[in-house]
Parts: C-alpha cells; sequence; structure tokens
C-alpha cells in the first residue's frame, strides 16, 4: 500500500515542503531514497524501537520510502515522525485519512519521546502558505510555531499521542496565541537600564545618536571605564520591535534552535556578544549544512565585538560587505542561500595593549609606534565603516559616589523613537532603507544640504585629518541623525561638528 505524508525541510530562513512517499509490499528489505544524510538513514532504528515500546509493529515485509523531491539533501533527525507515521499508515496499522492535511515534524527517542526540532517557524509559515489545515510537532516547539494565525498546532509528547490523534481520537488540544496581544505586551521589558550608569554623559549621548540613526560605534577606553556596560545597555534605548520586525527576527533564532519552549515570539531586540575566539564560519554563517552566524543572529538587534583588536583579522574582514548590503550570500556547489544580517555594530577596545594611552591619571607603558600598531590590527576600511568613534575615561569618584541617578533608557527611547520617526516618513518610498545609516550618496546628497559655513567646515576636516570618501559620507549621516534629534529640517553646522568630533580613531589624529 502506498501512503504519502509530509514533512519540511529549511534552507536559509525559509522552508520547504517534503512529500515522503512510504510503500510497503512483499520482501524483506528496507530502502530510504531521496538523499537523506545520515541522520535520516538511523532514522530506521529509531523508528523500530519506538513503534516496539509503544505496542506497534515494525512491518516484517519490503519498505520502499521515497523523499521528494530528490535532488534536494536531507539533514538532521526531524523527519523521524512522519516516517513513522508513513510506515503505520501503509501497513495499515492507522488511518491514513489525515496525514494529507498535516505537516508532521519531530525526532523520535527510542521509547517514542518526541524530541525538539529546529526551524519550527519557518515549516509553520510554509504549511500555512501551502494550504495544510495543521501542523503537529513536539510540545517543546508548539508556542513558536502557534503564532501562525489560521493553521491549526498542535503540540504532541509523545508517537502515541500523535497515532490516537490520526486515529480520530482528540488526544491533543490545539494550542492558540494571541500573538499581538503577547508581543505588544514584552515589547518594553528591557533587562539593563542606563539608569544604573554613574556619569559618562557624553558617551550616552554618542550613544543615543547611534540608536537613533542605526550607526556602527566603536567605544575605545581603558579596563574599567565602562564600555561593556554601557554597550549592553544599547538594546533598551533602540525602538521596539515591529511585529514584521519579529517575525523575521524570530525566524532566524528558529533555524538556529535557538528559542526556549516558553517564547512564542521574540520581542526584545537580539543583543549578541561573541568571544573573540571565533572563527569567519562562525560570525558569517556557513558549515557544510549553512546555518546563520552571529551576524545574522543579531539581525535587527545589536552585534557587540569586545576587545575588537583581539579579533582575528579575517574574522573582522568578512564583516565588511554584510556591513554594506545587510545580507549575507552562502554559495555551495549545489545550491545558494541568503541571510539576513542588517544589524548595528558595536564594538570596544583598549587604547594601546596596556590599555592605558590617554588615561587621564595613570602611563601608559607602550613604547613608540606601539598604539599605531595596536590599531593597525583594525584594518582602515573596518573603521570607516564604523560611523562614531568615541574615547571612554574613567568615571571619577565623585560622581560614582552621587546617589541621584541619571536618565533612563526609556527616557532615551522616546526621544531615539522621535527621530526614527522622522525617518520613517523620510524614506517612505525607499525600499530597504529604513534609518540615516543606510542612506545611499544619492539620498545623502539629496537630504544633507549644507550651506556656505558647513562646506568650509567639513573641507578643512577632510584636509586635516585625512579623511577617505566613506568617512565623510558617515559623517553626513551621523550629522543628520544629530539634526533629527533635535527635530531640525537642515544640518547646520554645530551638528556637523559635534559629527566630526566621533572620527577620533581616524588614523592621522591617534596615536601620534
Amino acid at each position: 500500500m502506498l501512503v504519502k505524508t509530509f514533512g519540511s525541510a529549511v534552507f536559509g530562513i525559509d522552508a520547504t515542503t517534503i512529500t515522503i512517499e512510504v510503500d510497503v509490499t512483499n520482501g524483506i528489505k528496507f530502502m530510504l531514497v531521496g538523499l537523506p544524510d545520515s541522520a535520516v538513514k538511523e532514522s530506521q532504528q529509531r523508528i523500530e524501537s519506538a513503534l516496539r515500546l509503544n505496542a506497534y509493529k515494525w512491518p516484517r515485509y519490503k519498505i520502499i520510502i521515497n523523499m521528494a523531491p530528490a535532488d534536494i539533501r536531507k539533514e538532521g533527525s526531524a523527519y523521524d515522525l512522519p516516517l513513522a507515521a508513513g510506515i503505520l499508515a501503509a501497513s495499515n496499522q492507522i488511518n491514513s485519512d489525515k496525514l494529507s492535511k498535516y505537516v508532521l515534524m519531530g525526532e523520535l527517542s527510542l521509547d517514542g519521546t518526541l524530541q525538539p526540532i529546529k526551524g519550527a517557524l519557518p515549516i509553520a509559515i510554509n504549511a500555512r502558505k501551502e494550504g495544510f489545515e495543521g501542523f503537529i510537532l513536539p510540545k517543546q516547539n508548539v508556542r513558536e510555531a502557534a503564532v501562525v494565525d489560521t493553521l491549526k498546532v498542535y503540540g504532541a509528547e509523545n508517537i502515541s499521542e500523535v497515532i490516537d490523534f490520526l486515529n480520530g481520537e482528540d488526544c491533543i488540544e490545539q494550542t492558540t496565541i494571541d500573538t499581538r496581544a503577547e508581543f505588544y505586551a514584552q515589547a518594553t521589558n528591557a533587562a539593563l537600564d542606563f539608569a544604573d550608569v554613574k556619569g559618562q554623559e557624553n558617551v550616552k549621548r554618542a550613544l543615543e545618536i547611534s540608536a537613533a540613526g542605526g550607526h556602527n560605534i566603536i567605544l575605545v577606553g581603558p579596563p574599567g571605564a565602562g564600555k561593556t556596560m554601557l554597550a549592553k545597555r544599547i538594546p533598551g534605548i533602540l525602538p521596539p520591535f515591529t511585529l514584521k520586525e519579529a517575525l523575521e527576527t524570530t525566524k532566524i533564532h528558529s533555524v538556529s534552535g535557538n528559542i526556549d519552549k516558553e517564547t512564542s515570539l521574540m520581542t526584545l531586540r537580539p543583543f549578541r556578544s561573541p568571544h573573540h575566539t571565533i572563527s569567519d564560519v562562525a560570525l558569517v554563517g556557513g558549515g557544510n549544512y549553512p546555518q546563520p552566524g552571529e551576524i545574522s543572529l543579531a539581525h535587527n538587534g545589536v552585534l557587540f565585538l569586545d576587545e575588537l583588536p583581539e579579533f582575528k583579522r579575517t574574522v573582522l574582514e568578512v564583516m565588511r560587505q554584510p556591513l554594506e548590503d545587510r545580507t549575507i550570500t552562502i554559495s555551495r556547489a549545489k545550491f545558494t542561500v541568503e541571510y539576513p544580517a542588517s544589524f548595528m555594530l558595536a564594538a570596544s577596545m583598549n587604547p594601546c595593549p596596556c590599555g592605558y594611552y590617554n588615561h587621564p591619571t595613570k602611563d601608559c607603558v607602550c613604547g613608540p609606534g606601539i598604539v599605531q600598531k595596536y590599531l593597525n590590527k583594525i584594518s582602515g576600511p573596518l573603521l570607516d565603516r564604523i560611523d562614531i568613534h568615541l574615547e571612554v575615561v574613567p568615571v571619577p569618584f565623585k560622581e560614582l559616589a552621587e546617589l541621584n541617578s541619571s536618565e533612563t533608557s526609556e527616557d532615551v527611547r522616546q526621544r531615539v523613537m522621535a527621530a526614527r520617526k522622522i525617518q520613517e516618513e523620510r524614506f517612505e518610498e525607499q525600499k530597504g532603507i529604513y534609518s540615516n545609516a543606510q542612506m545611499t550618496s544619492k539620498l545623502i546628497k539629496k537630504h544633507v544640504v549644507l550651506d556656505e559655513e558647513s562646506n568650509e567646515l567639513i573641507r578643512n576636516a577632510m584636509e586635516r585629518l585625512g579623511l577617505s570618501a566613506r568617512a565623510y559620507d558617515r559623517i553626513l549621516k551621523v550629522s543628520r541623525t544629530i539634526a533629527d534629534l533635535e527635530g531640525e529640517e537642515n544640518v547646520h553646522a554645530h551638528h556637523l561638528s559635534e559629527a566630526i568630533h566621533y572620527r577620533s580613531l581616524d588614523r592621522e589624529s591617534w596615536g601620534a
């Protein structure tokens, strides 16, 4: 008897329906075709044990299984459940009427318990798109998939519950989630607050500008100055997720298996902080079976690189293209996947190997040329792509001892949101551009019109600092954001002056 069940394969952040055809006839062989990997081929032993321990039989007949389309490689153990259901239906042990209406995915333990899978959200989205009535998956992933409305989602703990459901028994409850209500209820619950940071008002100002325009930023200062503490609070001043951004970000984390069983939809912007020993593949994504890297997991959020010069140069250089294009394309011989990578880069570094160059009270012990050599670990093209360079100095004891709390993250966020609102209206007709940091050269010319005083100021800065053309564009973008924060329609000289001030790491002005 020939029976069809349906699963799904995830490529990039999108899913493709896999049709599993099971034919049980006279004979004794078991054949699994359709380009399965080792984990799929090993499913026979898991399925056989799970069926036996749940009072079902492995058919003592010839079993032929085809996973179509056959030119797509099937990866992982999540196909155990649809394979098992197909074998039982083809051998007349269960009712096959519902199999055509549902997508099934789940890894089986030897006792029939269902283990969690990756990519539940994109699979659910594709199931709705393909017109399936519902999706049956492990209970650990059910909230993640249930955010897709108009699709019936059922979470099962073991294969017995799935079999009973397919036989017409109401043993599994449908999981429903009010996505919008849950999303808006948690959209502003930032864990860390600017009010906890004493002093550093100039750094907070720079971070506010960075958040308002989506600009990349690097903080340079001695150990203990508060660089990491400040960077961790950036997500709290960024505008809350839109529902579209939350869905897109959740899809990426779903594919990576980073969604816990209590989470249905990510409501807070991601903050990723990889260690400096990370490889280039782990950062941008890839592998034999491509997975999203840290830059994609930081999509719509913040990627924080602490101690930037300690990262391998090859790792840093692979970020240059994603920083410009905001996507990363991973090509293999038979397929190409594309991951979104629209993140805000925040980095920190010591000013020199000993950490005390330009320190107000401690002397730097680095020899001549060492400071510049340390900075040279970061390439000029990468520094050019960082809009704001800022020195962070230690907080004096007097400010540390003050009991008065400073401005909260929510206060800063309101100003950031107002500036972002201006930018949304400005770029309303520009597809894929939502902030000043994303402006092209053509848009810069249109929206940053300088008067004679401002032109003279930027000309002098270019000549004195030896700035590149890209740095020139970055200064204009930052000045546009400063003007937006003040509600100014035009960019004036004082906006431009502050933006130029945030280029302290340019080659001819640092470590000389």
